[in-house]
C-alpha cells in the first residue's frame, strides 16, 4: 500500500487515524542507487532525524544521498564530515537550498529554503571539562538544535580548576534545564561532580583524551559507568551525536508536558 491509498482509505473513514499514521511510519525506507536505506520516516517514527555518517561513503555516494534526503525530507545532516570534503561537496549540493557547515563539530546540515527549523522548546545544557572536549560538545549541540532544542553550553569548567564549574551550573539551574551533557576525558570527574549537586538527568560523554595507561578515553568512560552519583547515563567514547539524540528526546519529552 503506497502513501496516496493510505490516505485515500482514511478519508473514506476505512482506516482509523492510528492505523494510518502506523503504514506510513512502515512506510518510509528509501533506496539510494543500491549502496544504502535511508530512514526517511525515522523522525516521524521516533523524532530523531536520519543522521548520514560521512565515514566509508564516497563524495559521490555522499551528494546522492544529501539530495534524495533533501527531495524527501527537506533536510540532510551530515556527520564526521572533515573540512576538505565538505569543500568539495559544496558545487555538489541541491540548488534553491542553504546548507551549515560547523568545522569543530564536522557536520554538515542542508537544508530546503522553506524547510521549517523545528523548535520543541527542549532545554539542553553542555558542559566540558576541558578545551579538548569541544569538538564532541559541538556534535552534541548541533544534533539537539536540529531536534528543536534551546542550547546553552559553557567550555573548560573541569574539576582540575572546580571553582569555574559553579557558575554556569547555577545559571542552568535558574534556566531551569532539562537535561545536562558532560563531556569529559582523563579521568571523566566531572560528571560524578555535577551528579552529586543537581537534580536533573546527566548525559555523560567521555572523549579520547588521556594517554598511556587507560589513555585514549578508556579510563574516562569506566570512571562514568562506576560512578557513585546516581541518574548518569554514558554514552561511547567521543559519542557526540548519541549524547545529542538521547539528551534531545529527554529534553523534548520534557517540553511537551509543561506545555
Amino acid at each position: 500500500m503506497n502513501l496516496r491509498e493510505i490516505l485515500t482509505k482514511l478519508s473514506k473513514g476505512k482506516l482509523s487515524i492510528e492505523d494510518a499514521e502506523r503504514l506510513i511510519k512502515l512506510l518510509a525506507i528509501q533506496d539510494v542507487a543500491n549502496f544504502t536505506r535511508l530512514d526517511v520516516g525515522r523522525e516521524l517514527r521516533r523524532g530523531i532525524p536520519e543522521l548520514v555518517l560521512a565515514e566509508g561513503k564516497t563524495d559521490e555516494q555522499l551528494s546522492e544521498i544529501i539530495h534524495v534526503l533533501i527531495k524527501k525530507a527537506h533536510r540532510a545532516i551530515v556527520t564526521r564530515l572533515q573540512k576538505e570534503r565538505y569543500e568539495r561537496l559544496v558545487p555538489r549540493l541541491p540548488e534553491s537550498c542553504e546548507h551549515q557547515y560547523n568545522e569543530l563539530a564536522r557536520i554538515l546540515v542542508v537544508r530546503s529554503v522553506d524547510y521549517p527549523k523545528p523548535s520543541i522548546g527542549g532545554k539542553v545544557g553542555i558542559l566540558t571539562a576541558g578545551t579538548h572536549d569541544i569538538p564532541v560538545a559541538e556534535e552534541v549541540k548541533v544534533v539537539a538544535e536540529e531536534m528543536g532544542c534551546m542550547v546553552k553550553s559553557y567550555y573548560d569548567v573541569g574539576t582540575a580548576g572546580i571553582h569555574r564549574l559553579f557558575e554556569p551550573l547555577k545559571e542552568l539551574l535558574e534556566w531551569d534545564v532539562d537535561v545536562i551533557v558532560i563531556v569529559a576525558g582523563r579521568e571523566g570527574a566531572l560528571p560524578t561532580v555535577v551528579g552529586s549537586l543537581v537534580d536533573v538527568p546527566i548525559v555523560a560523554v567521555p572523549t579520547s583524551s588521556g594517554y598511556g595507561y587507560g589513555g585514549k578515553g578508556k579510563t574516562a568512560l569506566m570512571a562514568m559507568l562506576q560512578s557513585c552519583s546516581l541518574g548518569i547515563g554514558v554514552v561511547n567514547i567521543d559519542g557526540g551525536v548519541p549524547a545529542g539524540i538521547l539528551s534531545a528526546l529527554i529534553a523534548n519529552r520534557a517540553a511537551k508536558f509543561r506545555t
